[in-house]
């Protein structure tokens, strides 16, 4: 008896050592994800672009998307890079780069285990801060705000009545 329970269990062992096939895939969206998130805090970034219409999108609507302007091929072991940024004005450009090249390889490496071997970047606009971050509100964000003006105006019209409707119901009273 003692002797078949060995066996059974030398049985499990080695069928448990056996290889299990298959393949890690990560889809381009990922990657792009990746580079998107590991470039928000490099200073000097202003913003990673992705084009006109991208951009004329983004006038119309919040985007947040981190993966607008970042585009990647991903292949087994290598992901190759391309994106468009914008910089701030005043500052050196190529140190800009070689940060980028390298949030991007760091970032990615780590996470995936796949090596980036190409960094293509573009720098289509240099802008100061002031001029981006008034660039960057979106028609919603305006109409946002003006449907907000326009609700606090009609309180403050509305309370306006009310108080005009209160001093006539006492002068009724005296």
């Amino acid at each position: 008896m003692v002797q078949n329970n060995n066996q059974s269990s030398a049985n499990n062992s080695s069928s448990s050592k056996q290889e299990i096939k298959g393949d890690l895939k990560y889809d381009e969206k990922v990657i792009q994800k990746i580079i998107g998130i590991a470039l928000s805090d490099v200073k000097g970034l202003l913003d990673v672009n992705g084009g006109f219409f991208s951009n004329l999108a983004d006038k119309i609507v919040n985007n947040d998307d981190v993966t607008n302007g970042v585009n990647v091929e991903v292949g087994k072991k290598q992901v190759a890079v391309d994106i468009e940024i914008i910089a701030e004005y005043g500052v050196e450009i190529p140190k800009l780069y070689d940060e980028i090249r390298q949030k991007i390889y760091d970032k990615v490496k780590e996470m995936t285990g796949l090596d980036t071997v190409e960094v293509n970047v573009t720098v289509v606009d240099i802008k100061t801060k002031e001029e981006h971050e008034k660039d960057s509100v979106s028609l919603q964000d305006r109409i946002t705000g003006a449907t907000q003006d326009a609700k606090d105006k009609i309180g403050e019209q509305k309370d306006k009545v009310e108080d005009k409707v209160e001093d006539k119901k006492e002068d009724r009273v005296k």
